[in-house]
């Protein structure tokens, strides 16, 4: 089963992907790989990919599936129950795996040097501008500069246009922001939210950080995209402790 797994420096315990599109149950508009519960699709075709999901990356346990809503809550993963209403989730237990969903926001995965803990965060631009990512690294319970940081598959800066509200609310927060912007003519703007997560992580005091070099959006074969396609299915990324 194809999937993509994130180049960062962890120790070898810390184990993380992120899934494609290929090779599932699912038809259609969701075709084929689809492990999203709430989009529409077949639950039979669903229940099938996250079996063959288990199955296929030999999960210790059923993932944490999340109801995530956009906002900035992190998740003891510990003591939260499936269908949770969060945007990311931590743990420092071996056999606990965390998951979140995606077609075009950004999976963040986090974890300390040691390994010994992870969090994993769905960053759409709500989520981001209102500090899900300063809530997954304070759940973490270890300096900043401790923390390694991999951005996952999302949306590339070419593929997102947005209005001017969306850029008033990052760089009302912070100046630096208007960076992560490029102006495309008529109060529309490409965002970059690969930039606009560094910026955030790097104001935290969080340096390693890698990732961004992919677009769900372009990159049709491989990934689902709301903003391509509309109605779609979901990718999922997984971070767990062996």
């Amino acid at each position: 089963m194809k999937s993509i797994t994130p180049l960062w420096n962890v120790p070898k315990n810390v184990k993380a992907l992120t899934t494609t599109r290929a090779e599932g149950a699912s038809t259609g508009a969701y075709a084929s790989f689809n492990l999203g519960d709430h989009v529409g699709d077949d639950p039979a075709a669903v229940r099938a990919n996250r079996a063959a999901l288990r199955d296929a990356f030999k999960l210790p346990n059923e993932p944490l599936w999340l109801k995530q809503v956009h906002g900035i809550s992190i998740a003891n993963a510990q003591t939260a129950q499936a269908g949770a209403t969060a945007d990311g989730a931590w743990t420092d237990r071996r056999g606990v795996v965390l998951a979140v969903l995606t077609a075009d926001c950004m999976p963040i995965f986090l974890c300390d040097r040691k390994g010994t803990q992870i969090a994993l965060v769905h960053a759409g631009w709500r989520g981001l501008a209102a500090g899900v990512v300063e809530e997954g690294v304070r759940a973490l319970r270890v300096p900043a500069r401790e923390l390694l940081a991999h951005l996952g598959p999302g949306i590339g800066s070419e593929a997102y246009e947005v209005g001017e509200d969306v850029r008033d609310v990052f760089v009302g927060r912070d100046a630096n922001a208007a960076s992560a912007f490029r102006a495309v003519g008529a109060g529309k703007w490409h965002a970059d939210m690969y930039a606009l997560a560094r910026l955030r992580l790097r104001d935290l005091g969080v340096e390693a950080i890698t990732g961004g070099e992919h677009c769900t959006a372009r990159e049709r074969e491989v990934f689902y995209s709301y903003r391509r396609d509309g109605v779609t299915g979901r990718m999922a990324s997984l971070l767990w402790l062996e």
